[in-house]
């Protein structure tokens, strides 16, 4: 039985993205700001993303769940813009390498400082031991979409050997 109390709760999944936004808002401010006010809506995510991990650009892209033609646009518009460079691997001439330019490692700091302030900021408002049970429980809800993912993957030969 539903609780009146229930009802009044926003769900998770508003409390998600009402989260996301606020960080979203203020990185597109302290960006603004800066004068880069021109990095499309998943750019954030990707120069974030680069500026963490070495991680391929493939994988950085997967996380995005997007075309791999809008990927590419992506890519295409931030190095256009500025915020990416293209280079030849020195190791494997036939891939392209991917990395922050100048102007992208300063968004890359913008971004970060903003993501620091804002967790800051609610470490004051509820406590470190709160956000560290709120980073928790993201990882979980995230490893639940993971093990969902893969239970509806297909099979692959090697699953089936």
């Amino acid at each position: 039985m539903k609780r009146h109390d229930d009802e009044a709760r926003p769900s998770l999944p508003a409390l998600l993205r009402a989260g996301r936004r606020v960080f979203g808002h203020a990185m597109r401010k302290g960006l603004m700001d800066a004068g880069h006010d021109d990095i499309p809506g998943n750019g954030l995510f990707v120069i974030g993303a680069l500026a963490r991990s070495p991680a391929p650009l493939s994988q950085i892209i997967a996380h995005l769940g997007v075309s791999k033609q809008a990927a590419g646009q992506l890519i295409d518009t931030l190095e256009r813009r500025g915020y990416l460079q293209r280079s030849v691997d020195a190791d494997d001439r036939r891939r392209l390498r991917v990395e922050l330019s100048a102007r992208g490692r300063a968004a890359a700091q913008i971004i970060h400082a903003t993501a620091e302030r804002i967790e800051a900021e609610l470490v004051q408002r509820v406590g470190s031991a709160a956000v560290v049970q709120a980073r928790t429980t993201l990882l979980e809800l995230i490893a639940i979409g993971a093990a969902d993912a893969d239970s509806q993957a297909p099979a692959t030969d090697h699953d089936r050997s």
